[in-house]
């Protein structure tokens, strides 16, 4: 069962297109008999990704740290939530549960995930591949800013290309899913 893990919001944004495009992510999960990892919540755009998937026949793993399950909601309608002690404990079991990675709309911990399953894969911790769905152009000042850093020499221009970015859920998910079973390389994954 292919598996992706989906980095967002915990809150749904101003726009909603943010959260119909969780929806049809999490529609697109389900109906293909894939699994969702996530952080466990059930606010904001986790719970809307997280909801589609299992309303869709979706399986769903959501991995949430202790001090974040009243916060974030820890949500319990899913099939498997695993309460763990810390940030790094919840990072890495859902980096390693995962064929691949996205992130959608969300903010500084979207972020900070997404940057640090890359940083993962420039170094040769994993070969999975990882993707942003840039819904209502959120993160387009974001692409700019990595062709910026690219041109300043900090980013080698292969590693910017390795990052799929698509406007469209289903599409997104069919890219990552054919590069992961492409590779059986990013099956392997070790931070030692």
């Amino acid at each position: 069962m292919f598996s992706l893990c989906v980095y967002c919001g915990s809150r749904s944004g101003n726009d909603p297109r943010y959260a119909e495009a969780a929806r049809a992510l999490g529609t697109a999960l389900g109906q293909g008999g894939h699994r969702l990892v996530y952080g466990g919540g059930h606010a904001g755009l986790m719970g809307e990704v997280a909801d589609a998937t299992l309303a869709a026949g979706g399986q769903v793993l959501g991995i949430i740290p202790k001090r974040l399950v009243a916060r974030e909601l820890g949500h319990r309608g899913i099939q498997e939530l695993r309460v763990v002690d810390t940030m790094h404990e919840r990072k890495l079991q859902m980096a390693q549960a995962a064929d691949a990675f996205v992130a959608l709309p969300g903010g500084l911990g979207t972020l900070e995930e997404l940057f640090e399953a890359w940083t993962w894969q420039q170094l040769g911790y994993h070969a999975r591949p990882i993707g942003l769905l840039d819904t209502a152009g959120f993160y387009r000042p974001l692409l700019e800013l990595l062709a910026h850093t690219r041109d300043a020499g900090f980013v080698d221009a292969a590693q910017v290309t390795r990052l799929r970015v698509d406007t469209d859920p289903e599409r997104l998910l069919q890219t990552l899913r054919d590069e992961a079973a492409a590779s059986p390389a990013s099956q392997n994954f070790n931070l030692i």
